[in-house]
């Protein structure tokens, strides 16, 4: 059977105060689901960034290590060269194992230029290695209470938003499909999420623009959908509105 316009009308708002309630509930919770993201985001970059750090941190210490066994052999092959001095025959010869001797010493000249420059890089990567430790302990404290928070606000209202969830969902079903889509999109577009308003103080009670005389008889009979010509809602007479909410009560 066709449904008159004041029944949509009525099937819509009590749909509106639906979805009402349940945006107030979802407003107690307000920014401490998107806190929690942020703050697990956090978390996991840090944890990365001291992943990261702590490989580098590895690698210096294996350069390290490198260079002290270069400069192992460098003095190994030092000590084998002067001692090959004492059996040259010749000026050539002397001159060939000398430079031999000079590009080791250069050469441990090098590795330990090398591991004073890794052992200032370690100083400074390890500050920036504990201060991000830090940081994340700190931030992993901050997502734990966020967590709590956000877990007894949901225990708190979990029931009552499943409850409501399944009202709406049963409302739905009886309202046209052409109008659904209407108030879903005004729904989406309005910060309050009020498709459906009533007329108070001969004003419009989403956006408090004057409605006409002539606009809010023709409200109050009911006979046709009509809509706020500044906000574009839809609009209904009070006392609609109180035969609505006593309906859902």
């Amino acid at each position: 059977m066709e449904q008159t316009v004041e029944q949509k009308l009525k099937a819509l708002y009590e749909l509106q105060t639906i979805h009402t309630k349940i945006d107030k509930i979802r407003q107690i919770r307000g920014e401490l689901p998107m806190e929690v993201a942020d703050l697990e985001d956090d978390v996991a970059g840090l944890e990365t960034r001291i992943q990261k750090i702590k490989g580098e941190l590895d690698d210096l210490e294996d350069d390290i290590v490198t260079r002290k066994n270069l400069i192992k052999d460098a003095l190994a092959n030092t000590k084998k060269y002067e001692a090959q001095l004492n059996e040259v025959k010749n000026n050539r010869e002397y001159d060939a194992i000398s430079k031999e001797i000079e590009i080791q010493g250069l050469d441990i000249q090098v590795s330990e230029k090398k591991i004073r420059e890794f052992g200032f890089e370690i100083t400074s990567k390890t500050q920036v290695y504990e201060k991000a430790l830090a940081d994340l302990e700190a931030r992993k404290s901050d997502l734990e209470a966020k967590k709590d928070e956000l877990g007894t606000i949901t225990a708190e209202t979990e029931k009552e938003e499943s409850e409501l969830t399944a009202q709406s969902e049963k409302a739905t079903k009886g309202i046209d499909e052409r109008l659904l889509v209407a108030y879903n999109r005004l729904r989406q577009n309005a910060k309050n999420g009020l498709a459906v308003v009533t007329i108070q103080r001969d004003s419009c009670s989403g956006c408090f623009n004057q409605i006409p005389p002539q606009r809010q008889s023709d409200i109050r009979q009911r006979k046709k959908v009509i809509v706020c010509e500044h906000c574009g809602r839809i609009l209904i007479d009070e006392q609609m509105a109180l035969e609505a909410e006593t309906a859902i009560a």
